[in-house]
């Protein structure tokens, strides 16, 4: 079973350590087991391929390898600056994120 992370797919994040720090992009995939996401150019790794179907010439593919959900940051998008995230009830009583810095909340 997959657990609740503070990020989802669709959100811009920030990289907070490692290789690619500093970079900010759009998560295209979230691996909840494996605790892992794909940032949108980040973390770009070269993968050597065979031609196949999809890649007829093969060669030296450029690709996006996952990274670790704890090295992310979500970035506020009322402020663009990154932010960590809570979770509480609204006045519907739906679990929301809100920014813990501006105390807003996450769409």
């Amino acid at each position: 079973m997959g657990r609740k992370f503070h990020i989802k797919k669709g959100d811009t994040v920030y990289v907070i350590t490692g290789e690619s720090k500093g970079q900010q992009g759009r998560v295209l995939d979230v691996m909840t087991k494996e605790g892992k996401a794909i940032v949108e150019g980040v973390n770009i790794v070269a993968r050597h391929t065979k031609p196949n179907a999809k890649h007829t010439q093969g060669g030296i593919i450029r690709k996006e390898a996952p990274i670790n959900i704890t090295n992310l940051m979500l970035v506020d998008p009322s402020t663009g600056n990154p932010t960590k995230v809570g979770r509480r009830r609204n006045d519907k009583n739906i679990l929301v994120r809100y920014s813990k810095k501006t105390g807003e909340e996450i769409k």
